[in-house]
């Protein structure tokens, strides 16, 4: 039986790096997470965040997965190193913005980082600046709002247009000639945000690197599925599956049943 893996983000934004997954490993169930009653975490506290992954954790494992995804940036920055020390048996997968891929490549020196507000906080993306971007102009930007907007199934309207907008127009007049998505959810907004810096700006997703690697951790623990037939997928939300389930065909371009669990007491 082929190795489960689990994700699990805040909401539906890790369904840009199921997308790549499922691309690249169409063999390996998945059980994906999405934490839709505590949806946006990039606004919460850090013990806040390393709680509810935690206890996600615990429920993806109970459910077989042997390797896990932190498909949610916010969620690696602040708790990935948490999870590595409460699940030593259980290898992790997280996100970490392209930051040094970045300030390799740009050839104006300036650079564009779009995450949340809680990434831009924490020890570990300052860290990867420091190390990997000192002669680079990093220009940041945290767009308040737009995961609730993606969460809603709003890639196209006035109000996504106006975030991005307002966050891109201000890089573009300081000459920015990359942007680097470090939040899960804005690669669905692509499309848009290319639409705004034009062709001459490259836009970092970093959907693929993290499936790359994923399959890397499997190749090494001899858990990689043979074949290339299609195997299940869970989907399960702590929120309101109707709303889930209607956009999924914009999300993934293709329907999914949702299954529901909820929060009692901080225990899924």
């Amino acid at each position: 039986m082929a190795t489960t893996i689990g994700m699990l983000d805040s909401g539906v934004g890790g369904l840009t790096i199921l997308r790549a997954i499922r691309e690249q490993l169409p063999g390996q169930p998945v059980v994906y997470v999405a934490d839709q009653a505590h949806v946006p975490y990039g606004v919460r506290q850090v013990d806040e965040v390393r709680g509810f992954t935690k206890e996600i954790t615990r429920f993806l494992i109970d459910q077989g997965a042997k390797l896990i995804v932190v498909a949610c940036n916010t969620a690696s920055v602040a708790a990935l190193s948490y999870l590595r020390n409460e699940f030593p048996e259980t290898p992790f997968v997280g996100m970490e913005p392209a930051v040094k891929p970045a300030a390799e490549q740009t050839k104006t020196g300036v650079v564009g980082v779009l995450a949340t507000y809680a990434t831009f906080q924490t020890d570990v993306y300052n860290s990867v600046v420091e190390r990997f971007a000192k002669n680079v102009n990093v220009i940041q930007n945290h767009c308040p709002g737009l995961v609730n907007q993606i969460e809603k199934g709003d890639l196209t309207g006035f109000e996504t247009r106006r975030i991005l907008e307002s966050a891109l127009r201000p890089m573009l007049s300081q000459g920015i000639d990359t942007v680097v998505l470090g939040c899960t959810h804005y690669p669905f907004v692509i499309p848009m945000i290319q639409e705004i810096v034009g062709p001459a700006v490259r836009v970092i997703d970093p959907a693929p690197a993290i499936a790359k690697q994923t399959q890397r951790l499997l190749t090494e623990h001899s858990w990689l599925a043979d074949g290339r037939i299609s195997s299940e997928i869970r989907l399960i939300t702590t929120g309101n599956t109707q709303t889930i389930e209607n956009n999924l065909p914009m999300y993934l371009g293709y329907r999914l049943p949702v299954e529901s669990i909820q929060w009692q007491d901080g225990k899924l």
